[in-house]
């Protein structure tokens, strides 16, 4: 029987800890069910959002098992299967696939920089051999990239490559991967992992996203799909404006992903304690984050205010010293790179 394409709002989940830092299952599912009831199209557990690498692979495992038991086919899943070698990620897609999720999520080869034909081969090997569905994750800052040539071969070659997963935020590149691999595969799907271009990235042809954001504010991502794909632009536009200045306050004023973990703390889960250490200043740093996203989340009634309130304007606005000590770093800058004389 065909599957249905990849579409919509997929979630990439985080992972509630427990005191002793393992996983908290009972919040997990407490947080699947909450996702669900707000309309997410899909989830999406192993991601980089959920912090892959920092558990083994028995506990990737265990998060799935325990989200496709919780979820009972509600949404569809797409899972994270990438492990360190082709041969543990088979293993992890067979798995998968005895689990009933719907598709499997691969990220490029990591650590090591290959080539596109190694990257091609790994692939390849991946796609001829898989059980389930697979989902190139092409996320270019942290893995080998795919570029457009290798996802139309790989598109052409294997049927069961159905989806690539982008993270690289550039329209231009989305745009050549369409044009690329529609003609011969209709039934692939596009998805965009930067939340940041969500919008713009559906209307050149993105099928939806996995993003971040949809973890903290699935009412709101949910209501830009629904309004970009119903081509409500002007609606649509002022909740992507809202949506890149939550994203990019989560994403780059704290070491990814305790931003977006701060955030689902206030719309009221525990999510423990991560397992990534933090220094004294680091925790300080997050506190005073948590009041930022508290009045951001309060603004759209997703939270009350925190206590004392939240100012008018949380963008300060600078003063001489500040503008001109501006204006000499800029200075500064353009001369490095010989703009300036």
């Amino acid at each position: 029987m065909t599957q249905p394409r990849l579409q919509g709002i997929f979630t990439p989940n985080l992972v509630p800890y427990s005191p002793n830092g393992g996983i908290n299952e009972e919040e997990l599912r407490r947080y699947v069910d909450w996702l669900i009831e707000r309309g997410v199209h899909g989830l999406y557990p192993n991601g980089s959002t959920g912090e892959f690498t920092r558990f083994t692979p028995e506990e990737r495992r265990r998060i799935v098992a325990i989200i496709a038991d919780q979820t009972k086919g509600r949404v569809p899943i797409l899972a994270g299967a990438a492990e360190a070698n082709v041969k543990e990620t088979l293993a992890a897609c067979e798995y998968y696939a005895s689990l009933g999720i719907r598709a499997v999520a691969i990220v490029a080869p990591f650590y090591y920089k290959l080539s596109p034909a190694s990257v091609y081969a790994y692939f390849k090997e991946i796609g001829d051999n898989t059980p389930i569905d697979v989902t190139l994750y092409n996320i270019p800052m942290f893995a080998s990239p795919i570029d457009v040539p290798t996802i139309q071969r790989l598109s052409e070659e294997c049927e069961r490559i159905i989806a690539i997963k982008d993270s690289s935020g550039e329209i231009p590149h989305m745009i050549r991967m369409i044009q690329a691999v529609k003609p011969n595969r209709p039934d692939f799907s596009f998805l965009t992992g930067w939340d940041a271009a969500l919008m713009p990235m559906i209307l050149v042809g993105c099928d939806g996203g996995t993003n971040a954001s949809s973890g903290v504010v699935p009412e709101l991502t949910r209501k830009l799909y629904d309004l970009t794909t119903s081509y409500k632009i002007d609606e649509a536009r002022q909740i992507q404006y809202d949506l890149v200045r939550l994203f990019d306050t989560m994403i780059y004023s704290a070491e990814f992903p305790e931003g977006f973990r701060a955030a689902v703390n206030l719309r009221g889960f525990d999510m423990g304690q991560g397992r990534q250490p933090m220094s004294s200043e680091q925790r300080t740093d997050l506190t005073a984050l948590s009041k930022e996203l508290q009045c951001m989340l309060s603004a759209h009634g997703f939270t009350d205010q925190p206590i004392g309130g939240c100012a008018i304007d949380s963008v300060p606005i600078p003063n001489s010293t500040d503008v001109s000590a501006i204006v000499q770093q800029v200075v500064a800058e353009l001369k490095r790179r010989g703009l300036m004389s």
